[in-house]
């Protein structure tokens, strides 16, 4: 009888354990494939490295992250081989859309070659796979061209001011807001398909800004995203009432900037999206805390060193490099990945006040370990 390798959840998420062999039978995938809560495969999220420039305090705070944090070795990392070979697999489950992200990905060397590899991918009705990348910007204008060329289609850019005081302050390593600009432009100026600002808005810290980013990206054709405060990781010590409602946010832009509500991209999309009513461009808001969307999340994640995580807020992982280091073929390896995801059943943000409570326990991971 053939075999399958369902993978132990890892309770240590460093553990070397090998995923245990037993019998069964393996199934070619179906390009549909759903978890418990009847939620389909659509979005990849490709976790490169596990180091970053910026010191974002609700990310990766330099009181954690210090010089002598123990990052992983280039062993550990999943190779671009590695990375492309489970990117297939992925998309014969369903995956249309594949985002590389941190850490910071510019610093992985050679990144553009990854880039390269993965760009060709098409989806299983033969569209191009919908491969985007998300940076905090500091590195993308030396990379802008390099990354076009090797076939990025889409560009965010993590941009938590639009003042430079702001900005320095929220990345808190000093770096020069102009820079990032720079690197926006660029961008622009290269035609990439998108591109997208992220901002994470924390109350009295930078929610001043709301209006002064809307005003600096009106009419350029840059989406600019408003992102809750959320409890992500340990180390970031959220509280509630440091969150800016995200339909707060829209009220108080629609003041100045009336907005019209428009419809989603597709099915599971995380972001609300708006339009200014003068044509002057496209917002959007992420409410994770306030307005949950865990009944359609349609996201599954891989950190650095290969574990597979299905839920931002996700306490364990599963093992997939131990997989693609060990003789499985695709199909096994494939399975593995449907077992999984068909016994998902993650809703941290639904049971968010029960977690915040004690009356639930749910350990998390540090979001800077699967990149947000």
């Amino acid at each position: 009888m053939k075999k399958v390798i369902p993978i132990s959840a890892l309770d240590a998420l460093h553990s070397k354990t090998s995923p245990a062999i037993v019998p069964g039978v393996l199934h070619e995938p179906t390009g549909v494939l759903t978890d418990s809560r009847a939620r389909s495969l659509h979005d990849l999220r490709i976790s490169v490295t596990d180091r970053c420039n910026f010191r974002c305090p609700y990310c990766m705070p330099k009181e954690i992250f210090t010089s002598d944090y123990n990052y992983l070795g280039q062993k550990e990392l999943l190779s671009f081989e590695e990375i492309t070979r489970l990117s297939h697999i992925f998309i014969a489950h369903g995956v249309k859309k594949i985002r590389l992200t941190g850490g910071e990905p510019l610093l992985r060397k050679g990144i553009e070659q990854l880039v390269a590899m993965l760009s060709p991918l098409q989806t299983l009705d033969h569209q191009p796979i919908d491969l985007t990348l998300t940076t905090n910007g500091s590195l993308l204008k030396k990379k802008a061209q390099a990354l076009k060329d090797a076939g990025l289609k889409r560009i965010t850019i993590s941009l938590d001011g639009i003042h430079d005081e702001t900005f320095r302050k929220m990345n808190d390593v000093d770096f020069a807001l102009k820079d990032v600009l720079e690197s926006i432009d660029v961008a622009q100026k290269l035609d990439f398909e998108s591109v997208k600002i992220n901002m994470v808005v924390k109350k009295g810290v930078n929610d001043q800004e709301i209006l002064p980013m809307i005003k600096h990206f009106k009419n350029t054709g840059v989406i600019v995203r408003f992102i809750e405060y959320m409890d992500v990781g340990n180390t970031n010590g959220w509280k509630m009432d440091e969150v800016i409602p995200s339909q707060e946010i829209i009220d108080r832009i629609h003041e100045h900037y009336p907005l019209i509500a428009i419809d989603a991209d597709y099915k599971g999309e995380v972001a609300q999206r708006w339009k200014m009513l003068d044509g002057g461009g496209e917002i959007g808001v992420i409410s994770s805390v306030t307005q949950t969307f865990c009944h359609t999340c349609t996201r599954a994640r891989i950190s650095m060193e290969g574990k597979l995580f299905l839920c931002l807020f996700a306490s364990k992982g599963y093992d997939l490099k131990a997989l693609l280091r060990s003789d499985a073929n695709d199909l096994t390896i494939s399975n593995a990945i449907a077992q999984i995801w068909q016994s998902r059943d993650d809703r941290y943000s639904e049971q968010r006040t029960q977690i915040q409570q004690g009356v639930i326990h749910h350990p998390k991971v540090e979001m800077s370990y699967i990149g947000g």
